[in-house]
């Protein structure tokens, strides 16, 4: 039988930052398939991650092996200058081996379509996925831009070319 996502049910109402600089205003459209979905929201205070849910009509089961885009119901419209990653829940990871393949995802400030989570199960038994279940986070990061100065050599460091497990 599929193992299932355990739901949270929120208890309270997240009291907002009282430090840092002010919320950033995005722009989010609630598509038709998401009217009773709540907007994505941080679980605690000091959370970075906004809760992505299932945008699904039916139960999806994930299989061992299998991939799926999950529809969130939303659409944002990002400043200039931003982006926002989709990034994977460590619970759903750890207790399901439930991935994103892509992660973290890359949601760029000129995009206007539905937000989408890209699953994949590497456990062993099956996941079931209910509509409204928290299945992602989203992490609205600001973006530098890249001024490229080309050279005919690198400076030389203490690592050089060490790779993949050089530092340990």
């Amino acid at each position: 039988m599929p193992r299932r996502i355990p739901r949270r049910v929120p208890t309270r109402e997240i009291p907002r930052r009282s430090v840092g600089s002010p919320p950033l205003n995005v722009r989010i459209e609630r598509l038709a398939h998401a009217e009773d979905l709540p907007l994505p929201a941080t679980a605690t205070a000091l959370s970075a991650g906004l809760d992505l849910a299932a945008a699904i009509e039916d139960e999806l089961v994930l299989a061992p092996g299998q991939r799926e885009l999950v529809p969130t119901g939303f659409a944002i419209a990002l400043p200039e200058g931003y982006e926002a990653q989709v990034r994977p829940r460590s619970g759903l990871a750890l207790r399901h081996g439930i991935v994103m393949p892509n992660a973290p995802g890359t949601i760029d400030a000129d995009y206007r379509g539905e937000i989408g989570v890209l699953l994949m199960n590497l456990g062993d038994e099956p996941l079931r996925i209910q509509r409204g279940d928290r299945i992602a986070q989203l992490v609205v990061a600001p973006v530098t831009s890249v001024s490229w100065d080309e050279v005919d050599r690198l400076d030389e460091t203490e690592r050089g070319s060490g790779g993949f497990g050089h530092t340990g």
